[in-house]
């Protein structure tokens, strides 16, 4: 017969063999096979439906799938609201987030960053005819920006004199703009160039950013195998450029966005970085 010390001591080291197990998510990925990503499938260039395929290709998840290449293993693809991105992390419902995910402080409280994977400029646009060159120029005019997005705390930073007009949505502060009703739109770089490229000639760029955001790949806190896995898998990206030709195969010269690339995939992501107007 066991005895009661026998037996507490076996569960003792069945839940320490458990907790071993599950805090080694490098080695479960790898025994089942599978990567899973979460991703946002609706945001071109980086997670979107291919419209021959129907397939959800794009930046982040060619990322993902170097990644599971790296770690020997197949991709797959899990397509995620933004409010459930970190959610489904935690909760063990995919194993790495790819989807547009801006680092901040309160973020890398609930979860830890790979190395950087984009950086996203926030951008002003002006009307040409304008002659407004610089942030500086704003101090005094008006801006729209979508409500309860960061482009609106950028404002609110930079600019505190200037006269800030909210919208629901982009396109609504995008009309603003076309009507003359502000002197001034910011937004993500991407998104202002889909604006100017649907809207023609009459529209230019401040050329310095507003702010620049850093984006990193999300991984759950307390797997330092993985997140290592993952860092080692990016800096060979940067290495071998590779992580070029992935940019520069949805967001280069070829493409509509015609974006050059100021990042590599070896930095630390952090927090936003707000222009300097001194």
């Amino acid at each position: 017969m066991i005895s009661m010390k026998t037996f507490c001591g076996a569960v003792a080291l069945s839940i320490l063999a458990l907790s071993s197990a599950k805090a080694d998510q490098l080695a479960d990925i790898k025994a089942k096979g599978t990567l899973v990503c979460g991703t946002m499938g609706t945001f071109e260039p980086f997670s979107f439906p291919d419209p021959k395929t129907r397939e959800t290709v794009g930046y982040e998840v060619d990322l993902c799938q170097k990644i599971a290449d790296a770690l020997g293993v197949k991709l797959e693809l899990k397509l995620l609201a933004v409010e459930a991105r970190i959610p489904e992390l935690t909760q063990g419902r995919v194993d790495i987030l790819s989807a547009a995910l801006g680092y901040s402080d309160d973020r890398a409280k609930q979860i830890d960053f790979s190395l950087t994977s984009f950086v996203s400029n926030q951008m002003f646009l002006t009307k040409s005819a304008s002659g407004i060159t610089s942030i500086a120029d704003l101090k005094k005019d008006k801006i729209s920006a979508p409500k309860g997005s960061s482009s609106e705390k950028y404002v609110r930073a930079l600019l505190p004199d200037a006269t800030l007009l909210t919208f629901q949505d982009p396109p609504s502060a995008f009309l603003a703009l076309q009507q003359s009703k502000v002197k001034a739109m910011i937004l993500s770089e991407l998104a202002l160039i889909k604006f100017q490229q649907q809207a023609g000639d009459g529209y230019s760029f401040i050329k310095q950013p507003a702010a620049i955001e850093y984006w990193g790949l999300g991984v759950r806190k307390g797997e330092p195998a993985f997140l290592s896995a993952v860092n080692t898998a990016l800096k060979t990206l940067e290495t071998s450029g590779e992580a070029q030709k992935i940019f520069d195969k949805w967001l280069g010269k070829d493409t509509a966005y015609k974006i050059e690339r100021t990042f590599t995939l070896d930095k630390p992501a952090g927090n936003p970085v707000l222009a300097d107007l001194k």
